[in-house]
């Protein structure tokens, strides 16, 4: 009892930097955590068809991971701080287009450039670098429970931007129109960029180290990088299929669902995932960070193929809200796994390289979901994603789980 009060009263003297990021992390999600529920809305509302939707959706990834894979070779030579304010920058433009915007080519472009995240999670340009800070800032025993921290704090944020998404229901009954109203969400999030970009000013210049300035970004961790990568792919390309933007259109197609019960549902379904990350915390000590990842995202699945199953919204629901009590809890133990068994040098380019792959994996599943839902059956997303990622897990164990972090030897 004694060690974990003081090992908790440690963690608890986070420095500063980490809770400038953890604020601007905040920030973030919050505003992704709205623009996910709101985006399928905004666009079936000027006209667009599911698959359209579906390929905006795939076009966003795809933008994601070509930033993100320029920031992995950019952060092992350049001051992470200059690059965190150049994507606060972008988020806060993205914002302010798409309230000025409504065509459909111009919306593909802002959607590639821009920090759109259909997935309400954590697939953003800002990622790998705030990983390196992150496990930079912390010692390994520490390591994971901060990662499940800034997870926590980014599901929380997410989840109470989601429960933000009924505001233009609200804003419509004192005489906006619903288009005016989501707009005027666009124009929050513009602002959210630029609050985040003040707490990233106010970080420490840390510039690379001289040895590290000229090296490559990837060096002696190179195959296990590559492996991973390769398995977080098939990962991301089965959650394409269920991003949050197409998971809502689904219940809105399906169930007549509300923009406000939509809002309801994804704001309990957020605070369940964000708490199930310190859980995983926990839990990943006793058993190990890939057997955290691999028992809790298996029945995860099992409850989303069951939800395409079942036969009332009630149902439905409640699988979907064990699914993401469990679904999630591999994602600070994936990047505290990442960052373990790479070399310092390389944590940048290791987070880039094995979130590059799972972004361009994601946007491509979208579309084809969006096909999918013109067919009789809308479930088949679904049952896909479910199965591809049961087959996941099932690879990971099997190639991974000799392969230990420092603090499990």
């Amino acid at each position: 009892m004694m060690t974990e009060l003081c090992a908790a009263k440690s963690f608890d003297a986070i420095g500063s930097p980490l809770r400038l990021l953890l604020a601007a992390r905040a920030l973030r999600d919050f505003g992704d955590g709205f623009v996910a529920v709101l985006l399928p809305v905004y666009l079936t509302r000027l006209g667009f068809s599911p698959f359209e939707i579906g390929a905006m959706a795939a076009t966003a990834l795809a933008g994601s991971a070509v930033l993100t894979l320029a920031i992995g070779f950019l952060g092992v030579r350049h001051d992470h701080r200059r690059l965190l304010l150049a994507a606060a920058g972008l988020m806060a433009a993205t914002g302010f287009t798409l309230s000025i915007f409504d065509a459909y080519a111009i919306l593909l472009v802002i959607a590639f450039v821009g920090s759109v995240n259909p997935s309400g999670g954590s697939a953003s340009s800002f990622v790998p670098i705030e990983h390196a800070v992150l496990t930079r800032e912390t010692p390994d025993q520490d390591r994971t429970r901060m990662f499940a921290r800034y997870s926590l704090i980014g599901g929380l944020s997410g989840a109470a931007g989601a429960l933000t998404a009924a505001m233009p229901d609200f804003l419509t009954r004192i005489g906006l129109s619903e288009l005016t109203a989501i707009k005027a969400m666009f124009l929050l999030y513009a602002a959210l960029g630029l609050f985040g970009a003040v707490l990233y000013a106010r970080m420490p210049r840390r510039p690379p180290a001289a040895q590290h300035a000229s090296k490559a970004a990837l060096g002696p961790s190179r195959a296990i990088v590559y492996k991973l990568a390769a398995l977080f792919s098939l990962d991301a390309f089965a959650g394409g299929f269920v991003v949050q933007s197409l998971l809502a259109l689904w219940l809105f197609s399906r169930f007549d669902m509300s923009l406000s019960a939509a809002s309801i549902f994804f704001f309990c379904s957020g605070v369940l995932s964000a708490f199930s990350f310190p859980v995983a915390a926990r839990v990943s000590k006793r058993f190990g960070l890939v057997n955290t990842m691999v028992f809790t995202h298996l029945p995860s699945s099992l409850c989303l193929i069951l939800a395409a199953f079942a036969p009332s919204l009630t149902i439905t629901l409640a699988l979907l809200l064990v699914r993401a009590a469990l679904s999630q809890m591999d994602v600070p133990t994936r990047s505290s796994y990442v960052m373990a068994v790479v070399t310092e040098p390389e944590r940048t380019a290791a987070a880039s390289f094995t979130s590059v792959p799972r972004s361009l994996a994601a946007s491509v599943s979208p579309a084809l979901a969006g096909a999918l839902f013109s067919f009789s059956w809308q479930a088949s997303p679904l049952i896909i994603c479910g199965a591809l990622k049961i087959a996941y897990d099932v690879l990971l164990l099997e190639q991974f789980r000799e392969l230990k972090p420092p603090e499990e030897n």
